[in-house]
């Protein structure tokens, strides 16, 4: 019993103690904690105050660079606005000078002028007097001349009429002999110029017309696209083409020169299509070239097969089909060669029925007559002699043949068929509009026949008008009287004749004009 007592008691008191030490360990805990506790509240504190303390410098110093910075831009606007002022101020001194400057030279001038006044007036009261002695003596020679002759003044003036009337009538007689003979140098010169079309080719005053295309750009920046780097792309469309691209200070534009119009056309299209597609290197020109070619020769096929088509024909060789298709992007003068070949066959047809010969024979001959010129800057030759071998080549019988050979008169013709394309290749080049003058040999003509008229004395000032039908010339009033100017006219005419080769007639006309001018104050 007192064991279990004990052992209670022990229990009891180690309960109690183990009680204590736990709250003695709490306690000693809680202070420990409490101190951590208030020790991270003073570093939070003190971070707040340092904080703050460096929000209230930063807050300063912006304010001061906000107030610098206002500060120096109210001084530059005050110097910009002091230099307008002192701009302004010069300007107006600068203006009130010349205003006084203008002032002094009007008072300049006003005296001037009024001393003028007084001149003028001196000297024309001086030609009035004149103008009376001068009417004086010329009643005193009238009558001098009325009693040394016997004759009256209305019998004098009838007999000076009677004179005008025979010089008149043998000037409208020289007029009509010019006419004449102008009329016979016409059809001499149209011979001849008939003649001359047997050497045509690309003759040097028309190359620059016949060989040259050009190409709008979008702007400027595309030429350095076209060339490439280190000019690639400019080699590659040249050595794919055949065609000499020109790209120089012209704006916007590329021209495009070569003697084969077919190639210049490829060079063409496929410019203007790789400048729509905006993809411009060597591989891409090479695929759109090789397309446009392809295109080409399709159409080129085509067109020599619609205008074989049209006119009716059949049996003519494949190669001589893809001739006539070339003739489109061919022109002579200006004129397009298809076309003028397809003139040439239905006038020649139309001829051929109503003379009743072989009208299918004309329209084959007519339509193959220029064949040459699709090949002429290839091979040597004139285009007859090229066109009559290609013909043969191909199988065409002997009277197309000799017909394509002599149609510009070289040889005799063997049939009245190739009488009849000569005529025809002459009537459709000499209808009006279908071949054109070129641009430099105009100018020309123009400008020697401005220089010529000036060359006479007393002409003040010419002017060609009318496209080179008409010359207008001032002369000077106070060196050359209306007789004078009448003398003028039919020498400029004369010379122009001598000296100019043009189509039709010039019409000379000379002006004579004196202006006085007063004023009323």
């Amino acid at each position: 019993m007192n064991g279990t007592v004990n052992i209670l008691v022990i229990l009891i008191a180690g309960l109690v103690v183990g009680f204590v030490s736990s709250l003695m360990y709490y306690k000693v805990s809680s202070s420990k904690k409490l101190k951590e506790v208030e020790e991270k509240a003073r570093n939070v504190l003190l971070e707040a105050e340092r904080e703050a303390n460096s929000i209230k410098k930063e807050s300063l110093l912006e304010a001061k660079d906000t107030n610098l910075r206002l500060k120096t831009e109210a001084e530059r606007e005050l110097k910009e606005r002091r230099a307008e002022l002192n701009q302004l101020d010069r300007r107006l001194r600068q203006r009130e000078e010349m205003f006084d400057r203008k002032l002094e030279q009007l008072d300049k001038r006003e005296y001037h002028f009024s001393r003028k006044e007084r001149e003028l007036n001196n000297r024309e009261k001086a030609i009035q007097e004149k103008e009376r002695s001068c009417e004086a003596i010329l009643n005193k020679q009238k009558e001098v001349l009325a009693r040394i002759s016997g004759m009256s003044v209305e019998d004098a003036r009838k007999e000076l009429f009677r004179r005008v009337e025979e010089e008149s009538k043998f000037e409208a007689a020289k007029i009509a002999k010019r006419i004449q003979d102008e009329a016979l140098e016409a059809a001499d010169r149209k011979s001849k110029e008939i003649l001359s079309l047997a050497v045509q080719r690309y003759a040097g005053e028309y190359v620059s017309d016949n060989t040259i295309s050009t190409v709008s750009l979008p702007g400027d920046e595309m030429k350095g696209r076209i060339i490439g780097r280190e000019g690639r792309n400019i080699r590659a469309l040249e050595a794919a083409t055949g065609v000499e691209f020109i790209i120089d200070d012209t704006p916007e534009t590329v021209l495009l020169s070569c003697f084969d119009p077919v190639r210049r056309e490829i060079g063409r299209i496929a410019l203007e299509r790789l400048i729509s597609d905006g993809r411009i290197h060597p591989t891409r020109i090479e695929e759109v070239v090789a397309k446009v070619t392809r295109e080409i020769n399709a159409t080129i096929k085509e067109e020599g097969e619609k205008a074989v088509f049209d006119l009716g024909l059949h049996g003519i060789h494949p190669e001589l089909v893809k001739l006539i298709g070339r003739l489109k992007y061919r022109t002579s003068y200006g004129q397009n060669v298809l076309q003028h070949s397809r003139e040439v066959a239905y006038l020649a047809s139309i001829m051929a029925g109503e003379l009743r010969v072989d009208i299918r024979l004309a329209k084959r001959a007519g339509i193959l007559h220029d064949i040459g010129k699709a090949v002429d800057h290839e091979i040597e030759g004139s285009h007859q002699a090229i066109g009559a071998d290609m013909a043969k080549k191909y199988g065409e019988n002997f009277k197309v043949v000799n017909a394509i050979r002599v149609h510009h008169g070289e040889g005799d013709p063997a049939t009245v068929e190739a009488s009849l394309v000569a005529a025809a290749d002459a009537l459709s080049a000499a209808r009006p509009g279908a071949r054109k003058e070129t641009l430099v040999d105009y100018l020309k003509r123009v400008e020697k026949l401005e220089e010529i008229a000036t060359s006479f004395d007393g002409v003040n000032k010419s002017y060609a008008i009318q496209a080179g039908r008409e010359v207008r010339i001032i002369v000077k009033p106070e060196t050359v009287n209306d007789e004078l100017s009448a003398q003028i006219s039919r020498d400029l005419a004369k010379k122009i004749e001598e000296e100019l080769t043009y189509p039709g007639q010039i019409k000379v006309t000379v002006i004579r004009e004196s202006r006085y001018v007063e004023y009323a104050k």
